[in-house]
Order: structure tokens, then C-alpha cells, then sequence
């Protein structure tokens, strides 16, 4: 099968979690920079989901890129992967009505955890589809951000059980490791 059909509806899924996060936000009850800075948990909050999502977005591509074809496998890890994300919206929104309390901190870095498996199995799908030694396999490399990020994860969601502004701390660096640009792929495309 083309791949083309499943980068659309993945880019438009992301697109609307994008969406339904931004109209989360609310606007300040006054027009004041106290009212805003009221407001700030929520936007800080909304900019870390923002960023995970853009993460993910950014990976998905540079991954699919060197997919060549796919299979109704491929389909199915792919949906997985775009079922946690779809949720960040959700885990985000309860971290931020509950004032950033223990639960709702742990269940949204499992919301994090949860993508993080779900775009492994796709990544290893989409190897196992091509093969071992193809254009992915060579690209992905070993892949430490990946097979680390799932403890880093677990790490925030127990230090989230002492203080959840812990939890938030480690989700954070997670996702200053991945903002800096992850160039295996573009590398592999320039040299293969």
C-alpha cells in the first residue's frame, strides 16, 4: 500500500489535537498582566503538550520518509500511536484544572509513556516490514532518545508521587532531549 493516505490522516489528527488543546486555553478574566499571569500554568502547560505533539509530528515524518510501503500492520501501530496522542489534549486539560495535583501529573506522563511505546512498536513495524539492514533500520541507528525516554517517563511519574512539579521537571528535559533536532534520517538521505 501507498503511504501517502496514512501521512494525511496522521498530520490531520495531530492537527486537531493541536486544535482542541488551543481551545482549551481560556482568555484572562481581565485585561490585566496579573489576570494573565494567572494564566500561566496553563499556557506553559499547553506549550510542553505543544511541543510533544510537534515532536512527534516532526519524528513521524523523517520516520514515514524512508518507509517505502505499508501493510495493514503498519495501519494499525500507526492508529495506536495516534490514539495516545489523542489524548494529550484530555491529560493536559486535567493536569491544568487540577492545579498540577499528583494524579492527574502521573496519568498524563503516562499519557507520555504510552506514546513513547506506541511509536516504538510503530518504528518496529515499519523495520520489520522493510527489513533489517534497510534504509530505516540504518538510519534509526541505536536509537538511545528512544530506548531511554520510556525510563526517563517512569522516573517523572514516581518522582510526580513526591512533587508533582518534579514530574513535570523530568517531562520537560524528555522533551528538551527530543527538541534538539534528531537528523539520523536527513543524514542516512544526504549519505546513504
Amino acid at each position: 500500500m501507498n503511504k501517502n493516505r496514512l501521512e494525511a490522516f496522521s498530520d490531520g489528527v495531530l492537527a486537531i489535537v493541536i486544535t482542541i488543546m488551543v481551545l482549551e486555553l481560556h482568555v484572562p478574566a481581565e485585561p490585566t498582566w496579573p489576570a494573565l499571569l494567572h494564566e500561566l500554568p496553563t499556557l506553559l502547560s499547553y506549550l510542553l503538550s505543544f511541543i510533544y505533539v510537534g515532536i512527534y509530528w516532526n519524528n513521524h515524518h523523517h520516520m514515514l520518509h524512508l518507509a517505502g510501503r505499508i501493510n495493514g500492520t503498519v495501519l494499525w501501530a500507526n492508529l495506536h500511536l495516534l490514539f495516545w496522542l489523542s489524548l494529550v489534549p484530555f491529560t493536559t486539560r486535567w493536569m491544568n484544572d487540577a492545579g498540577l495535583a499528583e494524579v492527574p501529573v502521573l496519568v498524563y506522563g503516562l499519557n507520555l509513556l504510552l506514546a513513547a511505546i506506541a511509536y516504538y512498536i510503530l518504528k518496529s513495524t515499519l523495520i520489520r516490514q522493510q527489513g533489517r539492514g534497510g534504509a530505516l533500520d540504518e538510519a534509526m541507528g541505536q536509537d538511545w532518545k528512544g530506548k531511554g525516554s520510556p525510563a526517563l517517563y517512569i522516573a517523572g511519574m514516581l518522582l510526580s508521587l513526591v512533587n508533582p512539579l518534579f514530574g513535570i521537571a523530568v517531562y520537560t528535559v524528555v522533551a528538551a532531549i527530543w527538541l534538539i533536532p534528531d537528523r539520523r534520517v536527513e543524514r542516512f538521505i544526504s549519505h546513504p
